[in-house]
């Protein structure tokens, strides 16, 4: 099964989740998002999967530093986040047509 973490190693959260996966027995293919972003298409695919809003998948202060209004349409709010990737909430765990954000990272166990 292939597992992929979208992933920023200066995150602590982030860091733990792939040790995690590795610990148990995965071997996920790792996309350092900040430095290559999900496409719009990649990113609504995975909102899909998670079940949430664009709105809900915004890391709140990073938004606010960015002047990410949280209140903008769905296109709108993802388009800001594949320009600006440090708004994207992490580390996010995708695997089987399921998707898990890993906080705290436990939460990824579930779909694998």
């Amino acid at each position: 099964m292939s597992v992929t973490i979208y992933h920023n190693p200066r995150c602590t959260k982030s860091r733990q989740t792939l040790e995690l996966l590795q610990e148990n027995g995965a071997d996920p293919k790792i996309v350092e998002y900040l430095t290559a972003p999900p496409s719009a298409a990649e990113l609504k695919k995975i909102l899909a999967m998670l079940g949430m809003t664009p709105a809900q998948l915004l890391r709140k202060k990073d938004a606010d530093e960015a002047g990410i209004d949280a209140t903008q349409s769905d296109d709108a709010l993802i388009a800001a986040m594949v320009a600006n990737p440090i708004v994207i909430e992490r580390p996010i765990v995708v695997t089987g047509g399921q998707a898990r954000i890993g906080r705290p990272p436990e939460c990824v166990l579930e779909i694998l």
